[in-house]
């Protein structure tokens, strides 16, 4: 018995010698949460699944190579909230995530959201990317906490109106927009450029982002026979909109927008309407044929995520590679030490070669302009 009780013991004490060993292997491998968050409820929620897909798809990548920062090999975790296009629900989210302690964010589809929640992440000293909230009220402030990595509306807004006068040689265009701060931001550049350049606005009128029905709207317009409407809003209303243009006989008539509808879901929404082959829209960035890691990453992308691409989710990719090449540069992934090094960026991303401003904005960023041929997006050379 005695000799029995002794090897029980001696078998308890190996037994916890193993559970200690391995609580100090777990102990070496750093924990580092990276979060995101979007709109993966509601009407926009194929926009806000794929931004979130690219940002864990770079978190997945990271992990499946190792990675060492500091000395310490580090495990990324990936933390996804939801905040239904709603800004009050966003920044909910992102207290949350503060609470949370994330390292970073690579975050929101819409600037409504995005501009609010640009406030938490700033107080709480945690910087947050964006690869598709495009109000340049966004980075307004100058906090060293709020990255963009696509162009802004500023540049999309006078994209559309220089192809407005010169390209379409347009002369009365018609303004609508959804009252977001992304809708008027859009449309409320392009107004203003399109009139400096000689184009006649013969109405401005509004809706909100969750209207379905335009036919008053429309038919006030067509009556002042514009040659194009130009609509600051998501696909969500865009697609109903053309729907009701073709009731109307508007078949002539141009539609221009920003990337809040430039999305190749926009054919389903609005069910292949004839007045689809009028939409010339605008997005920030280059094409996935033109970026300079598009195709190799596209292939992979569609093979971890089959049929969900639509447009962001290469920009949240880059997003969260920059945030671990800040971290990596800086020997942390404490905010406070490796912001710095954030501000420094000099990465050659899927996208583009990504460098920012002192305020957050990317240098030189890119823009594409895209009509739809036969329902599908095609770039325009």
């Amino acid at each position: 018995m005695e000799i029995s009780r002794k090897l029980f013991i001696a078998a308890v004490v190996a037994g916890m010698g193993s559970i200690g060993v391995s609580t100090g292997a777990f102990a070496q491998e750093q924990v580092i949460k990276i979060g995101h968050i979007g709109p993966v409820s509601g009407p926009q929620a194929n926009m806000g699944k794929d931004d979130e897909n690219g940002a864990r798809m770079a978190v997945d990548e990271l992990n499946a190579k190792g990675m060492e920062i500091g000395g310490k090999k580090v495990k990324f975790v990936f933390v996804a909230e939801d905040d239904g296009a709603d800004p009050k629900q966003g920044t909910a989210a992102s207290q949350k995530l503060c609470d949370e302690k994330i390292a970073g964010a690579v975050t929101f589809l819409n600037s409504g959201v995005a501009i609010p929640s640009s406030k938490v992440f700033h107080d709480c000293g945690i910087p947050m990317i964006t690869g598709a909230a495009t109000n340049p009220d966004l980075t307004k402030p100058g906090w060293d906490t709020t990255y963009r990595v696509i162009a802004n509306d500023n540049a999309l807004g006078a994209a559309l109106a220089d192809y407005t006068v010169k390209t379409a040689k347009l002369k009365t265009v018609a303004v609508v927009d959804d009252r977001t701060p992304y809708g008027q931001g859009i449309a409320s550049v392009y107004k203003a450029t399109v009139e400096k350049l000689g184009v006649k606005v013969v109405a401005n009128e509004f809706t909100n982002d969750k209207a379905t029905d335009f036919m008053a709207i429309l038919t006030s317009i067509k009556a002042k026979k514009p040659d194009a409407i130009f609509y600051g809003g998501m696909y969500g209303q865009a697609g109903p909109m053309l729907r009701q243009m073709q009731q109307l006989g508007m078949n002539n008539v141009k539609v221009f927008g920003g990337d809040g509808l430039c999305i190749p879901d926009l054919a389903n929404v609005a069910a292949q309407a004839k007045t689809l082959a009028n939409v010339v829209c605008a997005d920030g960035g280059s094409t996935i044929e033109k970026m300079p890691g598009g195709k190799d990453w596209k292939a992979r992308y569609d093979a971890k995520f089959p049929g969900q691409f639509q447009v962001y989710s290469p920009y949240f990719y880059d997003g969260v590679m920059i945030l671990a090449d800040a971290m990596k540069r800086a020997n942390s992934w404490d905010p406070k030490v490796y912001i710095p090094f954030l501000q420094k960026t000099d990465y050659q991303g899927v996208t583009s070669k990504i460098r920012f401003e002192s305020n957050g904005e990317m240098k030189d960023p890119t823009y594409t302009l895209s009509k739809f041929v036969d329902g599908k997006k095609t770039a325009l050379d």
